[in-house]
């Protein structure tokens, strides 16, 4: 096949261009400008469609959705292909997704559900995946060990950056409707494998946060005002909260180190690193860490977040918050391991950090699953078996 792949600085980049490749597909790329790409350009759109009906391609594909991508393959007829990483994305909720010819393919299945509540019959649901190829290719030695070595360990943000903070856009707010809005955010951090927030912005709350903080919808979407002051607003600032209180609770115990963007004198005892490069940097992180944490961001309902497989892909013993699909590929106390409270998440650290020979084991058959069911080519021929059917590698 002739694919046009859609090239900004996405994660799995690498891994997913070599997985054309080893099919036999012939790949062209065309880099997006992510800022131009937002709304419906429709300049951009005009480019792309040039460049389709000049080029023959059969099918385009980008990492998460873009409404002008596929506004651009409808107009030429071609099949859009994209799959989705990002929680939340609003671009989802654009009228473009029920064009015929999209395939998007969505890591969390509580968020396809949602789509497909919406009569959306262009949504798929695809867990993510891990490069373990480019992984194995790097080497390790006792200075690299001796570097990245440590207890416990978290790659992310903490939420607390300024463009993350929106929930001190809603100040405003009156009283009750503060009061309510944080007692929703402190049920919901005690419940994993479902949301309630979206369902507990009833139609009186929303008028009296609208009231504070209008919002305007997209001029072709069809989200509903709750599920974006859900996902974006409440969902962060749980999650600012979480990861606070997590790495702060570990670091009373454990020597703890953070690598995110800012700085964190809020955990005064926890060794901020600064940002960790995406690739070998992060590699060698999980591979040191005795043990590796994933703290979701709370509007990721079911899905298996992107660190996950790349902790357990790259060799690392992973301590999760629980998600419901990690049981439907992994097994809990033999690929990975998950807690459901802070106190259920002290346990196992303690317990972990003191049985080194178990915890190596269980590292391995992560590292061994990932490696033969969760690799970007798994992913691809899963896509393509449902784009085009049985024989993918055919001229279409």
């Amino acid at each position: 096949m002739k694919v046009l792949y859609i090239l900004w600085e996405s994660y799995g980049n690498n891994g997913m261009m070599r997985a054309f490749r080893e099919r036999g597909d012939v790949l062209e790329t065309f880099r997006l400008d992510r800022r131009s790409a937002k709304n419906l350009n429709l300049g951009l759109a005009e480019k792309l469609i040039r460049k389709i009906a000049a080029e023959k391609y059969d099918m385009v594909f980008s990492y998460n959705f873009y409404p002008v991508i596929s506004l651009a393959c409808n107009s030429c007829g071609i099949k859009y292909v994209s799959w989705v990483y990002d929680s939340p994305l609003v671009a989802l909720y654009s009228n473009t997704i029920r064009f015929p010819d999209n395939y998007v393919f969505i890591f969390d299945r509580g968020a396809w559900y949602g789509l497909r509540k919406c009569g959306v019959e262009t949504v798929y649901h695809l867990p993510l995946a891990a490069d373990v190829e480019l992984y194995d290719s790097y080497g390790m030695d006792e200075s690299i060990k001796e570097i990245y070595d440590a207890p416990v360990s978290f790659i992310g943000s903490t939420y607390r950056e300024r463009k993350n903070q929106l929930f001190r856009r809603l100040q405003g707010v009156d009283a009750y409707t503060r009061g309510y809005l944080e007692g929703v955010m402190e049920a919901q951090k005690d419940i994993y494998g479902m949301t309630l927030l979206e369902e507990m912005l009833t139609p009186e709350i929303m008028e009296r946060i609208l009231k504070a903080r209008p919002w305007v919808p997209n001029e072709d979407g069809f989200e509903k005002g709750s599920w974006v002051y859900a996902n974006y607003h409440l969902a962060r600032h749980i999650a600012a909260q979480q990861r606070e209180e997590i790495l702060g609770m570990l670091s009373e115990k454990y020597r703890t180190v953070l690598y995110t963007h800012g700085k964190t004198p809020f955990l005064p005892k926890v060794e901020n690193r600064g940002k960790a490069g995406y690739y070998k940097e992060s590699v060698y992180i999980y591979r040191c860490s005795r043990i590796n944490l994933n703290i979701s961001l709370r509007s990721i309902i079911t899905g298996i977040p992107l660190r996950a497989f790349e902790i357990m892909g790259s060799g690392g013993f992973l301590l999760t918050n629980y998600q419901s699909e990690f049981e439907e590929h992994f097994t809990a106390g033999e690929d990975y391991d998950y807690y459901s409270s802070n106190e259920e998440l002290m346990e196992k650290a303690e317990y972990y950090l003191s049985h080194e020979k178990e915890r190596k084991e269980i590292a391995h058959n992560g590292y061994e699953k990932v490696k033969r069911f969760h690799t970007y080519r798994n992913r691809l021929d899963e896509m393509m078996k449902i784009v085009f059917g049985g024989d993918s590698h055919a001229q279409v």
